[in-house]
Parts: structure tokens; sequence; C-alpha cells
């Protein structure tokens, strides 16, 4: 029979609360020493954001500043996000170091892998975005040429677009995750995913449509890897059911030899 990480005694509802805000703090200080190290490196990181755009620039473009402040608050925002997402890997050892006494064993034993592979798929999304999206997305915007009009593009609304596309292809990229935990948890079985498939595919295209901007490439390239995602997540999700009718099929003959 699997037993908790921990004793069966309680701990009284203040300790756990006391841990949670420690948890919480840990996190904060190390977001704000990740930002600090960041900082004086703001424009530079700012410089790697923009390239995929100033590749594709027309001769004699360039970007444009419209607010006093932007030249300073935009790449400290941009700054803050790097460091926010750099400190995703130690948030989420936080967040495990609170639920992980009150897990059982074969709980533990699936959510460390699970945690792993949602840190990789997030910043494997973000790379899909800024190497293989955004200049796709550049070259076909610069190719459209109208008369009198010069491609001058503001850097705060260029930044709020690039995070965008980082969040909105990050958390898309969790797809096999959550369709493994949907699976583990019983919510849904393999074969209701298997039979839904034509309307998944037509959901990761309304989707794409939704967060990313209104062009055909930039959709259709966050909807391919979505499904191919789900169809991973849906292959990974068989196993480890099976795996648990396996594990559960072993503990109810051991509990009638037993008996």
């Amino acid at each position: 029979m699997n037993q908790p990480a921990q004793d069966d005694k309680e701990q009284p509802l203040v300790q756990h609360l006391i841990e949670l805000r420690n948890r919480l703090l840990y996190s904060v200080y190390f977001l704000l020493a990740v930002f600090i190290c960041l900082f004086p490196f703001a424009t530079d990181i700012y410089a790697v954001i923009s390239a995929p755009l100033q590749a594709v620039l027309p001769e004699g473009a360039h970007m444009i500043a419209t607010d006093v402040i932007s030249p300073f608050l935009t790449p400290l925002k941009l700054t803050f996000y790097v460091a926010l997402l750099m400190s995703v890997p130690f948030i989420l050892f936080q967040i495990w170091a609170f639920i992980a006494p009150g897990l059982y064993s074969h709980e533990r034993q699936l959510a460390w892998p699970l945690m792993f592979s949602s840190v990789v798929l997030f910043f494997s999304g973000m790379a899909f975005a800024y190497f293989v999206v955004l200049p796709m997305l550049f070259n076909f915007t610069m190719g459209i040429e109208l008369e009198g009009v010069s491609a001058m593009t503001d850097i705060t609304k260029y930044q709020d677009l690039v995070i965008q596309m980082f969040f909105a292809f990050g958390f898309t990229f969790e797809i096999p995750v959550a369709t493994v935990l949907l699976i583990h948890s019983g919510i849904v079985t393999p074969e209701a995913l298997a039979a839904s498939r034509r309307y998944i595919v037509v959901g990761c295209f309304i989707v794409g449509m939704l967060l990313t901007p209104p062009d055909v490439f930039s959709q259709t390239a966050l909807a391919i890897p979505m499904w191919i995602l789900f169809e991973s997540g849906l292959f990974f999700g068989r196993m480890i059911k099976k795996r648990d009718e396996e594990r559960q099929a072993a503990a109810e003959n051991s509990n009638g030899q037993e008996h």
C-alpha cells in the first residue's frame, strides 16, 4: 500500500501557511536577484530580442520610440520578463518542495518528470517562436510595401508583440503535460481523446488564430506544433495509464493474497 512521503501526523494550518509564505518570499528574492544581475545588460537583452525584426527591416528603416521614457522603460520591462522566465525553474522547485510531502510515492515519481518537462517545453516554445515564427512573420509583413508608408516599428509595441508570442507558444507547448495529467487523473481516457482528434485539430487552429497576429503563417506555425504535441501527450498518457493499471492490479493481487 502506498504511503504519503511523511507520517500521518498533520501539521497545524498556521505552520503550513508559514511555510507557504517562506516559499513565496524565496521566489520573490530569487526573482529580484536575477533582475538586479540582468539590469546592467537591459539594452543588450533588447538588442537580442529585436534581432529578428532588425534583420529584415528595409535599408534605412529603424525602430522608433513614441514616448519620451520608452527607451528606458521598455528595456527595463523586458529585463523583468526575462528575469521572471529565468526564475521559473526555481519557482517550480519551491512549489514542488511545498507539495511533495503530501504526495504518495507514485505521485512523486510522476510529478517530478512532469515539472521538468513543463520547464523544457515552455522554453522550447519560446525558442520556436524566436527562431522560427518571428522571422517568418517579419519576412512576410516587411515584404508588404504600401506607397507613402515607411516601416518604423515602435519599440514598446514590438516588445509587447514578442512577449505575447513567447507566452502563447510557451504555454501551448505545455499540451503534452496537460494531456498526461487529464489522462492520469481519470478526467478523460486516451480512447476518448483519440476519438475527438478531429475536433482537437480544429481547436488548435482556432487557438492559433486567437493567440497570434492575424496572419496565416503564425497561426499555422502555432496550430501544427499544438497538434503534434497533443499526439505526443496522448502517446505518453497511454503509457502512464497502462502502468497505473498494472500497478493497481498488482496491489489488488497482493491484498488478495494477504487475505
